[in-house]
């Protein structure tokens, strides 16, 4: 940015419109910065668009993962200026879709702003991601001389475009947008791909139209052949993901999980080659036990016919559905049946088969690889993920499924090859012999999944908040007090491995979820405990911060529309969290936060994040309980804790000497923080 500035600030060029850089903090604090600047900023109303940079990783290619909402001139902006384009919409609507677990400021300045935008983000190597190894010096100079280029680019478009003035005139639909290995994007409006796309369906329909209509004793039992080998190619592909599944489920059960997460081929050979291997295993049986007299030609046809027609139900149920993903279906539909129609008088030749099966190959090449460029940024993406998403979700079972998936997609029109090959054996051999060995290894141990290595450290997480808890009752009496440090491992295979190196954290220490207490009775400092179930909680002694927090009711009173007002006043550090649960009979109806409407969080239970500047006056709020039926042990539980994440607060010597434990290969994150529960 600060580039960009200067290369601006000096360029004789001039700019049609103004343009802001702003450099805000607060990002994981919950988009604060972002959100104050667009709610109350004056300069706030005066922007049309804007560009947002991020980072899910260190360096490589910055991909445009979010555009829009609609404004297809901002795609086409991009498209035209950007000098190394990385872009795909796929990214776009996996992101939205919420299954990864993250946020920009994308949201904010699009929600509350109402500004359509660009989200880039650096996605290479999210291992090192918000750890102690994610340092400038790991930036290659490269990937910010890229970045540079393209932002500068774009910005400069922008800057001396027409339309922004009037952005809001060119504001309709979304946009279908990919680059093309890295060389140049194409984008097109999402009801032209529709088009597209039923035209390719179209195609689909006359061609098999054509041969299930003609005359029975023209086609022979085509339409037999072509509805079982359906169901045989079904049938292949369930039994191989159940066959993954099963490996991955008894990977996790035995405590070997993540072992591919530092040498990711072992995923490869493990679970990519058992779907390889079961598919070949179905049909090679198919093939010898039901297709015992029919020409291997005829086969091979047929089951083209199969992978054609299963690709293009896809492309109708994503097309129907309004996903702009669904060209790569089309890509997948498209260019194989071209293929097909070209070759198809080489392929009744006599003698020809070699040459059907060259062109065969160079027909299918688009598709494989941009499936393969594609298939790339997903892992690039995802595997370092799900090192961090959690111990409820066994990763093993995810990264399977989708290596399943990715190895059926791209086997789909290579099964016709397995009837026209003359033997399979020594495939299927090879393969499952990879297979087993991989598995032996993984059930040993050989593959540890984390690496202190300076040249590619893949660091494990872990949270540790040495906490002093106290519990009062409904007449304020503190009823139960405790400290220890509470622990929290962000991925599956929880303190599994750090054990041996800290024996005193072991299983015997679980924490116990506190049933009477909003999320557990814990510190939570953001709500993930529904992907965080697994903890520990090492007793210590109790903490003593300087400023310690105060939290105290200031009213109570009762509505005319016949509801309790709690009125609370707390005072501490800079970030602070809140929960409610409210009691049987009892409903949390209004509060003063957000927009007024209580949200829960998952599970139930209500939780608030709060921060603050150095010098800030009392947080004072209320909430709203509607009554229907009156409890003897109260009708709310709320809870508040405070965290101290800066100064020496932050610190005990407990805490230190435990951190200094740890061994090299993970990365953990220590504060003090105390939690405190009330029942009204």
């Amino acid at each position: 940015m600060l580039e960009v500035l200067r290369v601006l600030s000096t360029s004789s060029e001039a700019l049609h419109h103004a343009v802001i850089f702003l450099f805000n903090g607060a990002e994981e604090n919950v988009l604060q910065a972002s959100h104050g600047f667009i709610t109350q900023h004056p300069w706030a109303s005066l922007i049309r668009a804007f560009i947002n940079l991020e980072a899910a990783g260190v360096g490589g290619k910055e991909l445009v993962f979010q555009t829009g909402p609609e404004n297809p001139w901002l795609v086409q902006a991009y498209v035209s200026a950007a000098k190394h384009p990385f872009a795909s919409v796929v990214a776009q609507e996996v992101f939205q879709s919420g299954i990864i677990p993250s946020d920009t400021d994308f949201r904010i300045y699009r929600d509350f702003g109402n500004i359509p935008g660009i989200d880039l983000a650096f996605i290479e190597n999210g291992y090192i991601y918000h750890t102690k190894y994610d340092t400038a010096d790991r930036i290659l100079t490269d990937s910010i001389q890229r970045a540079g280029d393209n932002i500068l680019a774009v910005l400069k478009h922008l800057a001396t475009s027409d339309m922004l003035a009037t952005a809001s005139k060119y504001r309709h639909g979304n946009m279908v947008f990919f680059d093309v290995l890295g060389l140049f994007v194409i984008a097109y409006p999402s009801r032209i791909g529709s088009i597209i796309n039923y035209m390719v369906v179209m195609g689909v329909i006359l061609y098999l139209g054509k041969k299930l209509l003609q005359p029975k004793h023209k086609t022979g039992n085509y339409k037999k052949d072509f509805l079982c080998g359906l169901g045989i190619t079904l049938i292949s592909w369930f039994t191989s993901l159940v066959t993954v599944l099963i490996i991955a489920v008894f990977i996790s059960l035995i405590g070997q999980s993540l072992s591919w997460y530092n040498h990711f081929y072992v995923s490869v050979c493990l679970y990519g080659t058992a779907t390889v291997a079961k598919i070949i295993f179905i049909h090679t049986l198919a093939k010898r036990f039901y297709y015992m007299n029919v020409s291997d030609q005829y086969l091979g046809e047929v089951f083209f016919d199969i992978a054609l027609f299963v690709h293009c139900c896809s492309l109708v149920t994503l097309t129907y559905q309004g996903l702009c993903s669904a060209f790569i279906s089309a890509v997948w539909v498209a260019f194989p049946l071209l293929t097909k129609l070209c070759v198809h008088k080489d392929f009744k030749q006599h003698g020809a088969q070699g040459k059907f099966i060259a062109f065969y190959l160079l027909g299918m090449f688009i598709p494989y690889l941009y499936a393969l460029y594609l298939i790339w940024a997903v892992f690039e993406m995802f595997t370092p993920i799900l090192g961090r998403s959690g111990s409820e979700i066994p990763p093993d079972v995810v990264l399977a499924s989708i290596l399943a998936g990715c190895t059926m997609i791209l086997s789909s029109y290579f099964i016709n090859f397995i009837y026209l090959a003359k033997s399979t054996k020594k495939t299927m051999l090879t393969l499952t012999l990879v297979c087993a060995i991989t598995f032996l290894l993984v059930c040993s141990g050989t593959f540890f999944p984390y690496s202190s290595n300076p040249a590619n450290p893949k660091p494990k997480r872990v949270f540790l908040q040495h906490v002093t808890r106290t519990f009062h009752d409904l007449e304020g009496n503190a009823v139960k007090r405790d400290s220890g440090i509470w622990i929290n491992g962000f991925d599956y295979t929880g303190m599994s491995h750090i054990t041996p190196h800290i024996p005193e954290i072991n299983d015997s220490i679980r924490a116990h979820c506190e049933e009477n207490a909003p999320l557990c009775g814990f510190p939570w400092y953001l709500p993930v405990h529904f992907l965080i179930r697994k903890n520990w909680y090492l007793p210590a002694p109790e903490v003593s911060p300087r400023n310690p927090a105060h939290f105290r009711l200031i009213s109570k009173e009762q509505t005319p529309w016949d509801s309790i007002k709690l009125t609370f006043e707390a005072t501490g550090p800079s970030h602070m969290s809140f929960y409610v649960r409210a009691h049987k009979g009892s409903t949390l109806s209004q509060w003063s936060l957000g927009n007024g409407t209580p949200v829960t969080s998952k599970g139930g239970d209500y939780f608030v994040f709060y921060s603050h500047g150095l010098h800030a006056s009392a947080w004072q709020f209320w909430i709203e309980v509607q009554v229907s039926e009156e409890h003897p042990e109260g009708m709310v539980t709320v809870a508040i804790a405070a965290h101290y994440l800066s100064g020496e607060d932050k610190r005990s010597p407990q805490l230190d000497a435990l951190k200094e434990r740890f061994p090299d290969w993970t990365f953990p994150s220590a504060w003090v923080c105390t939690y405190d529960l009330f029942v009204f």
